[in-house]
């Protein structure tokens, strides 16, 4: 921000003015009117310069402007300085940076060009009100005075005042930041608190340390009052290529009888967490890269709200990922960590452990007989502690299998689209699979005979293989259909797939295909499972029928409707299935339920959306997904409905029916308000609901909410958080919990 001086090699000076008056007697210089002065990169404008040659001084008079090469503006209304810049008086001085960072003064002494002392400053990184620029900026620090060094890059504020528009607010101690010049800077960082039920109120103070130009690290102390201190520390580093993180966290726990007796928050006074991340670009193709944490137990991380950490399950992965013109790669290991209170860690051992999965794709860069050809690969291994068996009123779901299984899928698919003269497209469809496992998992009705249940063929074997062949044809037949006003596309869509039966239909442990929704958008899939363990088998018919609209005033309409056909073989859907993946969901019949989708937007900025699934005997309403949503520049709404009938033995045991609203509205280009509601229409509750307020501009950002949230799980009644944000441009983040609950303002 301060002007460094000129070398001594910087070529003339050029000066212009309205009159030039020069004394030989005295070796002084005297430009009036309209000065312009130009020199080693520096641009000077005022009324009138006076230069002494034999002292070595500039003086300057009214409407003074100074622009230095760095691009720094400083205006000033009398200027009295050396002419090598280190040392001189200006008064009426402001300065703004490239950055928008001002910093203004009565009076402003510059002492051996490192130094630069204002008299009553004012700094502030807001911009001025481009309509009322006397008006004050929204936020800034008036200080008796206002040192900045350049030499240590910093700008210090004696005494100073928080202001907030014009008025003083707090009276802090003397604030210490970096210049405009300093990206990175060793010191305290704005501290932030919270309030915990069982952790009391908690101060937490970082300090930052640069360990180089691509190092640094940030040690972090919380003060808790019912727990003790815990300290964090967070270690980043930077390559050419990527970056990886080293955090730390831990605490003597000074109140752990504050905590549930049993709980793994009550059972540990000395906590911690070791955590890294990473990520490395080895070449324009391919990353590599991990985000791992371990432990002292199972819920300090989220208990402690370590950040970045703190999910419910929190995923420990490693990968490696490549991506080439027409094939990608991918190589994870995944631990999920269960955070929870349970000393056990039972829910944690039930989850897989997948070491490793991979997944090779590839499409054929030339047409193969014409068509396209694409190869999928998954190579999977998991192993999992405990046996994961959910209870239900229909059967027994067994969701994960104790032992070790390894599925190797290979899978080819070729197609081709011809198109007919008429229009009407034709796209045969030829796919070969195989899966081969070993297996080394429990059998569902061993682990507690009398107990546990299952009625399927489970496949209690080391090994078993499998294979599918499928034949398929696809015809479209899209119709356009225009008038004055509007224009049309009809399209009928009728599929039908030829193979054989699924074998060992629910017989194998079923990990990565148990989410599963029959709806429009997986009407036309060759394979509607949501992944590998299962694969649908048998004849299969699908027709729907397509529409689109587009209308001169704007609107338009899209819709879709549909059903799909058992022809032949055996049902995959109505087989069981470990997890009950197939019951009730309107396809374990030979004829289908029907199910559509539609979508209306309006250029007034409305928009309806619809989905269901209709009942194939009586069209009753199975599941039904609705919304509405308005934008416009003011107001943001949406209203969301989601009704699904009960699936035991799968999902729910009962309807669950929910209403959603999220809306915004924004007062000005600053301020804005944002709230949500969730309602449980089937146990008539409201489960959700939160509100917060905003303030943003170039300085500032500001944030407060609220959110209320029941547990209608067990009786711990309403859940209430308050979190608040407030963000200060180049000063930093004051924050009192988590400011964001429902989403983005």
């Amino acid at each position: 921000m301060l002007p460094e001086p000129p070398a001594d090699d910087q070529g003339p000076m050029l000066l212009s003015a309205n009159e030039l008056v020069y004394n030989h007697d005295t070796q002084q210089v005297y430009a009036l009117g309209g000065v312009q002065i130009y020199y080693a990169g520096y641009r000077m404008v005022a009324n009138k310069v006076e230069y002494d040659q034999k002292a070595g001084k500039l003086l300057a008079f009214g409407g003074i402007e100074v622009v230095d090469p760095d691009g720094n503006r400083l205006r000033a209304e009398k200027l009295d300085v050396t002419d090598d810049f280190a040392n001189g008086f200006l008064e009426a001085i402001s300065v703004r940076t490239p950055e928008d960072i001002a910093i203004a003064g009565e009076r402003a002494e510059r002492i051996d060009n490192d130094v630069m002392v204002l008299e009553n400053g004012v700094y502030t990184a807001c911009i001025p009100c481009a309509e009322n620029p006397e008006k004050p900026p929204f936020w800034q620090i008036r200080a008796q005075r206002v040192i900045q060094n350049g030499v240590e890059k910093t700008v210090r504020l004696e005494h100073p005042r928080f202001q907030l528009l014009g008025h003083t607010i707090a009276i802090l101690p003397t604030v210490t930041v970096p210049d405009a010049s300093v990206k990175r800077k060793r010191g305290f960082l704005f501290p932030s608190a919270t309030v915990e039920e069982n952790l009391g109120f908690g101060i937490s103070v970082p300090y930052y340390i640069p360990l180089g130009p691509s190092a640094d690290v940030t040690f972090t102390g919380t003060g808790y009052t019912q727990q003790g201190f815990l300290l964090e520390a967070e270690y980043r580093k930077r390559y050419r290529n990527g970056q990886h993180t080293l955090r730390m966290a831990g605490i003597d726990q000074l109140g752990s009888s504050r905590f549930p007796a049993g709980t793994s928050d009550a059972d540990n006074d000395l906590r911690g967490m070791i955590a890294s991340t990473g990520e490395f670009q080895i070449n324009p193709r391919w990353v590599f890269g991990w985000d791992v944490m371990v432990q002292s137990d199972t819920n300090f991380a989220r208990t402690y709200s370590i950040d970045g950490h703190d999910d419910r399950i929190f995923n420990n992965q490693v990968y490696l990922e490549g991506l080439g013109k027409r094939s990608s790669l991918s190589i994870k290991g995944n631990y999920f960590d269960v955070q929870d209170a349970n000393s056990q860690n039972a829910n944690e051992d039930e989850q897989a452990i997948v070491l490793p999965v991979i997944d090779y794709d590839y499409i054929a860069p030339r047409p193969f007989a014409g068509g396209e050809l694409s190869v999928t690969n998954n190579l999977t291994n998991i192993v999992r502690q405990k046996n994961d068996v959910v209870e239900t009123t229909v059967n027994d779901r067994f969701l994960g299998l104790q032992g070790n299984s390894t599925r190797l899928t290979s899978e080819v698919e070729w197609k081709k689209t011809f198109t007919t003269p008429q229009g009407l497209q034709l796209t045969p469809i030829l796919a070969a699979r195989a899966d081969g496992y070993l297996l080394n998992v429990d059998n569902p009705n061993q682990i507690a005979p009398g107990t546990y249940n299952y009625a399927g063929n489970f496949v209690d074997q080391d090994a078993a293989a499998r294979a599918m062949l499928t034949a398929g044809l696809e015809v479209k037949y899209p119709m356009l259909i225009t008038n004055g006003f509007s224009s049309h596309i009809v399209e009928p869509i009728g599929q039908i797939f030829v193979r054989p039966d699924e074998r060992y239909a629910g017989g194998l442990p079923n990990e990565d295909s148990q989410s599963f929704v029959f709806d429009a958008t997986t009407l036309f899939d060759r394979d509607k499972f949501s992944g590998y363990d299962r694969v649908e088998g048998g004849t299969r018919a699908n027709i729907g029928l397509r529409y689109r609209g587009v209308y001169d005033n704007g609107i338009m309409v899209d819709g879709l409707f549909g059903q799909s056909f058992q022809l032949a073989g055996a049902n995959s859907f109505a087989s069981p299935d470990l997890v009950g993946v197939g019951m009730e969901s309107g396809l374990e019949t030979e004829r289908s339920d029907y199910v559509g989708a539609a979508q209306i937007s309006f250029p007034f900025g409305v928009g309806l959306n619809a989905s269901a699934r209709f009942d194939e005997t009586d069209f009753s309403l199975q599941r039904t997904d609705a919304g509405i949503t308005y934008t416009s520049a003011r107001f943001d709404t949406a209203l969301d409905y989601t009704n699904v009938m009960a699936q035991p033995g799968y999902a729910y045991d009962e309807r669950n029916s929910e209403i959603k609203s999220t809306s915004t509205f924004r007062f000005n280009d600053n301020w804005g308000v944002s709230g949500s509601l969730t309602y449980d229409l089937s146990n008539n509750v409201l489960t959700r609901r939160w509100v917060g307020l905003t303030y943003e501009d170039i300085c500032t950002l500001f944030s407060i909410t609220y959110q209320e949230s029941w547990d209608t799980d067990d009786a711990k009644g309403v859940d209430w958080t308050i979190g608040a944000r407030l963000t200060l441009r180049t000063l930093g983040d004051i924050a009192i919990g988590s400011d964001n609950f429902g989403g983005s303002f």
